[in-house]
């Protein structure tokens, strides 16, 4: 699960496990594999790093 901003400056998680596409269209337009969108503040390039970092932190707690 990633934190992400919505356009009306509150704070969604989405399940990041579930995202079939991200756009720049000038926001960033994530789509989930259900068809659902969500439009966030966030670049896709920051979306991105929240992935990665969110599967950094449970592959190593998988090793603890």
């Amino acid at each position: 699960m990633i934190k992400l901003t919505g356009l009306n400056h509150k704070e969604v998680i989405i399940n990041s496990s579930i995202i079939e596409k991200i756009e720049e269209v000038p926001e960033t337009v994530i789509t989930l594999l259900n068809g659902n969108k969500y439009l966030v503040e966030e670049s896709v390039d920051e979306v991105i790093d929240k992935i990665i970092e969110f599967k950094k932190r449970i592959n190593n707690a998988n090793y603890r």
